[in-house]
């Protein structure tokens, strides 16, 4: 997702004279990243302290379950000389959302990047599944990046700045082994509500990236941690039929990736993306070692996108940038 603006300038046509753009003159930004306990999220929110950011790792019962990778952040903080800070935030929560934004502000001033991380994988057969269970996973991995989304946009609005970035999972679009289907969906639904606060929120300069990470089978507790279903009446027809699905699929995924993929891959994407002048950020990146074709899918889809909206007078939502009030 880029522009031609240079981004060591100001444009006089859109910035107050005497003015600069808060996200050009300052390469050390502000980062509010959900899930940040484990896997991705912890990975990514020590990177881009590393790279100079103060981040705010957020993550729900920092008081209780949670409280051990508070007092590890903490003490990756100080060990490294980075600003590492967490932040309670409850994604199911409104309430907790919006209380996470005010901290963050309360304690900085400013929020430069949202990092919608947070999510939650069950496996199973999805017949097995009741529509609550479906449910929650949707409330969790889309429903969450709303919430996160109303706290934290009233003020990248005002400032008239600003990154949201997805994370979001190469089976929206890839190869999609049987067993994961509500996860599936779930990412799929986020996909496509990143796709469109891209266009919505171009005009108040506030710039969309999508990280897709692919299947990494070591290095995050996604599938040792994801939830089963309850109800479990079904599950011997679907045992003798399909047996032991997901360690064949594991094994398979693990063979296809190169010995180097490593889950830091995602953190470094992120970094980087974080890292690039506003303006000049990817729409979408992917980092699937397994190439599971949702790269090649993407593309289509994301340059069909870019065509009908030019086709209906609309390419300049493609594109972050100030427009008058």
């Amino acid at each position: 997702m880029s522009d031609t603006t240079d981004p060591g300038t100001t444009d006089p046509g859109t910035t107050d004279p005497g003015t600069t753009d808060p996200g050009t003159t300052d390469s050390a930004r502000t980062v509010l990243i959900t899930g940040a306990g484990s896997g991705f999220g912890a990975l990514s929110a020590r990177a881009l302290a590393r790279a100079g950011h103060t981040v705010y790792a957020a993550m729900r019962d920092t008081a209780g379950r949670n409280a051990p990778r508070v007092a590890e952040a903490r003490a990756y903080a100080a060990e490294h000389r980075v600003d590492l800070r967490t932040v309670e935030l409850d994604v199911l929560s409104q309430e907790s959302a919006d209380a996470a934004v005010a901290t963050v502000l309360a304690e900085t001033g400013r929020l430069d990047v949202v990092v919608h991380n947070a999510g939650h994988m069950v496996t199973g057969p999805t017949e097995a599944f009741t529509p609550q269970e479906l449910a929650a996973v949707y409330d969790t991995n889309v429903l969450g990046t709303q919430r996160v989304n109303r706290a934290a946009l009233p003020h990248l609005r005002v400032r008239g700045h600003g990154l949201v970035l997805w994370v979001g999972s190469s089976s929206s679009r890839g190869g999609t082994p049987p067993y994961l289907a509500p996860y599936f969906a779930a990412k799929a639904a986020m996909d496509a509500l990143a796709v469109s606060y891209a266009a919505e929120l171009a005009r108040f300069d506030i710039e969309t990236t999508i990280v897709v990470p692919g299947a990494f089978t070591s290095g995050t507790n996604h599938f040792a941690s994801g939830g089963h279903p309850a109800e479990r009446t079904v599950l011997p027809a679907y045992e003798e039929r399909y047996g032991a699905l997901m360690d064949q699929v594991g094994a398979r995924l693990a063979a296809l990736a190169p010995a180097d993929a490593d889950v830091s891959l995602v953190a470094d994407a992120i970094v980087e993306v974080v890292g690039t002048p506003h303006g000049r950020r990817p729409f979408r990146v992917h980092v699937d070692p397994a190439n599971d074709g949702s790269a090649e899918v993407s593309a289509v889809a994301d340059r069909v996108r870019t065509e009908f909206l030019t086709r209906i007078g609309l390419a300049d939502v493609l594109t972050p940038h100030r427009t008058a009030a």
